[in-house]
């Protein structure tokens, strides 16, 4: 049986988004160039950036040994398990995946799996149970709120949390990062303010009826010949929670719509100051062009491939 697409993001006929989720919230706040082409126009870069591709890995394999803990699998049958898995999507076109990158590899992704449930075999913090009795892992929410860009239409909050945990009889959300950085406070202090981390607090408050307060954060330092793990929480109150709710009623979505508006008579505008972030924006080279041939570039370079924040994984 087919998937049934998923519905439009936007509302028919206009470039008016109704339905969001971290990501692109993320791109219209960092710059409305780069979420006119990501969002509304749907581009994706031709290659597929090795860190979605580790990532979306590391992430499948640990959600799976979540669930074979919860299912009673023994610590060792379920290491075993993930390990095929991992090799077995790893094994592309009848031979090993090579990787361009010099750290995020086959073997040191099959080393950080095997790694981190070595370092959390003795978890505190479980897994939690939901009321069918499965483990409460790679959870898909939409949190309809009670405003909208129309009458007919309300926004909606959408996203995909790794799992929920209880901790010391309290319920946070967990997610699991891979970086190249360094686990100190600077890469810690990336989490709060953080589109991400807010918006799962408050799907699991209100989605899930859960006293969630903050996400759980498991970050992998991938190194060449280690791989090394830390831990931190951040925390949510409720005043942040409605802090968050309100600068997207009274700011940000009003601004989404205006520019929607503007944009039938002006190009969505760059942020200049946001084209060298982190490892650099992916439309920083068409940016840069004469803009009679932006176009031609976004042609040959990229494929359209909309991101949908509705889309059920």
């Amino acid at each position: 049986m087919l998937n049934k697409q998923a519905p439009s993001p936007f509302i028919p006929g206009t470039t008016i988004q109704w339905a969001w989720d971290q990501t692109s919230i993320s791109w219209m706040q960092e710059c409305w160039r780069k979420y006119y082409y990501a969002m509304v126009l749907g581009y994706r870069s031709k290659h597929e950036s090795i860190h979605l591709f580790y990532g979306i890995l590391y992430h499948s394999a640990l959600e799976r040994f979540d669930r074979y803990k919860i299912a009673g699998v023994n610590f060792d049958d379920a290491q075993r398990a993930i390990v095929r898995f991992v090799l077995n999507e790893t094994w592309i076109e009848g031979k090993p995946w090579e990787s361009d990158h010099d750290k995020k590899t086959r073997e040191t992704l099959v080393r950080s799996v095997i790694w981190y449930t070595e370092q959390f075999k003795n978890d505190p913090a479980e897994t939690v149970r939901l009321a069918n009795g499965e483990a409460a892992v790679e959870l898909t929410f939409q949190m309809p709120l009670d405003w909208g860009p129309y009458r007919d239409y309300n926004y909606v909050l959408t996203g995909h949390m790794d799992r929920l945990v209880s901790l010391a009889g309290d319920l946070y959300c967990s997610d699991r990062k891979t970086t190249g950085s360094a686990l100190g406070a600077r890469y810690y202090e990336t989490f709060k303010p953080n589109v991400q981390v807010t918006q799962y607090t408050l799907a699991g408050k209100v989605v899930y009826k859960m006293p969630i307060k903050g996400v759980l954060i498991d970050a992998a330092q991938i190194l060449t010949g280690s791989t090394n793990f830390g831990r931190t929480i951040s925390y949510r109150t409720d005043k942040e929670l409605e802090e968050y709710l309100n600068e997207l009623k009274h700011y940000w979505f009003p601004l989404q719509i205006q520019q929607a508006r503007e944009s039938i008579d002006a190009p969505w505008p760059m942020n200049p100051q946001a084209c060298h972030k982190y490892e650099g924006c992916q439309f920083r080279k068409v940016c840069s062009m004469d803009p009679a041939l932006r176009q031609r570039a976004l042609d040959s370079d990229f494929i359209k491939h909309p991101w949908n924040p509705l889309e059920q994984r």
